[in-house]
């Protein structure tokens, strides 16, 4: 599972976390440098989403060849319609599904199935996050977002944001990122199931609101009987 959880603590560039609109894409904005509590594996799979890094592995071959063969150096230095059909095609037929082919992955029902478990999911994350946190008034939103290359494993990107604030993303407290890591997916909603329904929507980025008015008494109560049996929890 490759998941990065957003939060100052969890990524290297926190620039890439101001912003002041929300709901906001993130992995747009630049590339995402996750700490070690993400792990090496989703480390790699983070710096793969990197387009430059990727052209570059792309045209290795072409200067192997100018090495192996250097009487041919020039001729393939100069040939760069070459080099930009390789990449277009790596890029838009290997890595991802092409356009006019996303609608024949998955079925209708699978997909409405899919975003339904996913609101669920999120507006219960959500809940516990606000009753938590003594939030009563004004939206939070679990933005969740995908990259869009559906030929490696699946790279999903996860933060709380705010409808108010000079920076609209919610630093997480390691509590609330492990309900998020625990709650969101599992062996019946997976990662793939969204990126599959997002694919056949050409939605990359979904977003779960949540109005804070709607915390429930128990869930207030449930917090803080929570918050007095656990050691204080703060975000870094």
């Amino acid at each position: 599972m490759s998941l990065i959880i957003l939060s100052p603590e969890t990524v290297w560039n926190a620039g890439l976390l101001e912003f002041p609109t929300a709901p906001r894409k993130i992995l747009e904005r630049g590339m995402i440098l996750p700490r070690r509590e993400a792990g090496s594996g989703v480390m790699i799979r983070a710096i793969f989403e990197n387009q430059l890094l990727r052209f570059l592995a792309v045209l290795m071959p072409f200067g192997a060849a100018a090495i192996i063969w250097p009487s041919q150096a020039l001729p393939i230095s100069q040939a760069p319609l070459a080099m930009l059909i390789v990449i277009a095609f790596v890029e838009l037929r290997v890595l991802r599904v092409p356009l006019h082919k996303r609608e024949q992955i998955g079925s209708e029902d699978n997909t409405e199935r899919a975003l339904d478990t996913l609101r669920f999911r999120g507006r219960r994350i959500l809940s516990q996050i606000a009753a938590a946190r003594g939030f009563d008034s004004g939206e939070v939103f679990l933005v969740v977002e995908q990259s869009d290359m559906a030929r490696v494993p699946p790279l999903t990107v996860v933060s709380v944001q705010l409808d108010r604030g000079k920076s609209r993303l919610l630093p997480l407290t390691k509590s609330e990122r492990k309900l998020i890591r625990d709650s969101l997916f599992d062996s019946d909603f997976t990662e793939a199931q969204l990126l599959k329904a997002n694919l056949r929507d050409n939605t990359p980025l979904r977003s779960v609101s949540f109005e804070t008015r709607g915390v429930s008494a128990h869930a207030r109560l449930t917090a803080l009987l929570h918050q007095t049996n656990e050691p204080e929890d703060q975000p870094a």
